[in-house]
């Protein structure tokens, strides 16, 4: 077999390439999503060097978008989903609209037919959910009010494009007068979809309640981590494949139920980390993908259609969302939340635009247009995301802690208090030994259910990443005297203390290393005490035995 296939030279060429531009674009300040897609123009056929496969690319990314939505929806339940159902389903529909008929007006002036039109509309309407998902996920905010009405937003629209798809053959017949193609042939795709619709959800919540919960208890009882990792990774990519192959609704969602269904049993955490490292490589190469598919020359010779094209999904899409949000009620900081993490446009637009150009109704300029304008929009997305979150990290709301601010137990001011990172199985240890000697701590943690575990007992809790300075601030971190860095990874531990230290350059840092490597790393940063698991086993056993 020959060494060098088309897949795995793309899978190589994604994953190296992205990784030297993403850490380029770190050390320059920026977002890494910015890196990838400069990898993807890189390796993509429109520059000089090795060229991947675009098609391979973009099935390889279609597997990052089933295992962020089934890790989104792990986080998710049906109450959650209905909580949001009064602004995110006429919300998305009205944005949808606007994005559509402002489309549909520059095609107009383009010179383009009704039809082409809109297509390109539908497809500016549309938000990424690889991107918005990214967004949320960066900022702390998935499991928000914000963030569940920024899902509950992007399945709405999932929703609206699979029925789009159905129906745009359907419309085109009927626009081009083909003979037999009237109003019966689209009530009958529409009634259709529907039905699949709403058949695949009742399927999933009689049936896959039942089955999925049974089959990883199952896995669970046999002891194997291996077959219990197979087991998830089974169910996210079987479901949705099940779900587009029988009920032609999208990956996306059919991911999304299996990860809800998946969440409601007590394997929701562990299911989640076998996942992780899968679902960031393959979102990776989504990106890379939609770097590969733009077409530098677009700047130069269509540059007008591309700013007014740019300005539409940025600026028209996040107005819409904005004033919508705001209609509703809800926060300024709410209503910017969702507008700028809708300010971009990903793979449905990419799959609208080659049903269009495949029924000859879209233009190739307007193809070209769209992939530009993604590019585009993505590239710019995190940058506005960012702003707006820290512009707004210090705004009180009714979510309570989204802004980084202490949640649980509310705890008094205090001057050289102890700051525990991390409410996992040693944290847990090291915080009832803490309670039980009457010493104030704060907890920070990012994960939801350790949050809410920490707050059943009571404790004083700041929900969020210890690598980002509002978490640290929020837990007091200038007036503290220790912080006990509990979190299982010691790289991520020694980032921790760097960030921590810059801010408190007296305090004292204890931390946790699971190797000899880990102990040098966090031993050169300057960490004064470092705890290795196995050179204290072997202490104490050594001391039980009677050996000094």
């Amino acid at each position: 077999m020959p060494h060098h296939t088309p897949l795995i030279g793309t899978i190589v060429a994604g994953l190296v390439v992205a990784f030297i531009m993403g850490a380029i674009a770190h050390r320059l300040k920026l977002s890494p999503l910015v890196g990838y897609l400069v990898a993807g123009i890189m390796v993509g056929p429109f520059t000089p060097g090795f060229v991947a496969d675009a098609g391979l690319a973009n099935e390889l990314a279609e597997i990052g978008v089933i295992l962020l939505m089934f890790g989104v929806g792990l986080h998710f339940s049906l109450k959650d989903l209905l909580s949001v159902k009064a602004i995110a389903v006429p919300g998305a529909l009205v944005q949808i609209a606007v994005a559509t008929l402002l489309g549909m007006g520059l095609a107009h002036l383009m010179g383009w037919p009704v039809m082409g039109g809109l297509v390109f509309g539908l497809a500016l309407s549309v938000a990424s959910t690889v991107v918005l998902l990214r967004a949320l996920q960066g900022a702390d905010l998935v499991e928000t009010r914000r963030g569940r009405i920024a899902v509950g937003w992007l399945i709405v629209e999932d929703l609206v494009m699979v029925l789009a798809l159905v129906l745009l053959p359907a419309l085109a017949s009927v626009m081009n007068g083909v003979e037999g193609a009237g109003a019966s042939a689209l009530i009958g795709p529409l009634l259709g979809t529907l039905l699949k619709v709403v058949g695949f959800v009742a399927v999933m919540l009689i049936v896959g309640r039942r089955v999925i919960p049974w089959a990883l208890h199952w896995v669970v009882h046999t002891g194997s981590r291996e077959l219990f990792r197979l087991a998830v990774l089974a169910i996210a990519l079987g479901v949705a494949f099940g779900a587009a192959a029988a009920f032609d609704v999208s990956f996306a969602l059919g991911a999304f139920f299996a990860g809800m269904i998946l969440g409601e049993t007590p394997l929701s955490r562990r299911a989640t980390e076998e996942t992780l490292p899968l679902r960031d490589a393959f979102a990776v190469l989504f990106f890379v993908s939609v770097g590969m598919l733009f077409n530098p020359a677009i700047v130069v010779e269509q540059p007008l259609p591309l700013l007014a094209t740019i300005l539409i999904i940025v600026i028209g899409k996040s107005i819409a969302a904005w004033g919508i949000v705001r209609a509703f009620g809800h926060p300024n900081v709410t209503a910017l939340t969702i507008a700028a993490s809708l300010a971009q446009i990903g793979e449905f637009s990419f799959i609208l635009a080659s049903l269009g150009a495949g029924l000859g109704v879209l233009p190739a300029q307007a193809r070209d247009l769209i992939l530009a304008g993604a590019l585009a929009s993505i590239f710019l997305n995190p940058i506005l995301f960012s702003m707006i979150v820290r512009k707004h990290q210090q705004e009180e709301e009714d979510e309570g802690a989204d802004a980084g601010q202490p949640s649980g137990r509310p705890a008094p001011p205090a001057i050289g208090h102890v700051i525990l990172v991390g409410y996992g199985r040693v944290g847990k240890l090291i915080a009832r030994r803490l309670v039980e000697t009457h010493v104030h701590f704060v907890v920070v943690e990012g994960d939801g259910d350790r949050v809410d575990e920490a707050e059943e007992a009571g404790l004083s809790v700041v929900k969020g990443n210890a690598l980002e300075d509002r978490h640290l601030l929020a837990a007091g971190i200038r007036e503290a005297r220790h912080l006990l860095i509990a979190v299982p990874e010691g790289y991520e531990g020694g980032a921790i203390h760097d960030h921590a230290r810059r801010l408190n350059a007296d305090l004292q840092v204890i931390a946790r290393a699971h190797s000899d490597a880990e102990v040098a790393h966090l031993e050169a940063l300057g960490v004064p005490h470092v705890v290795m698991g196995e050179r204290e086993l072997a202490a104490r056993m050594l001391t039980l035995c009677g050996v000094a």
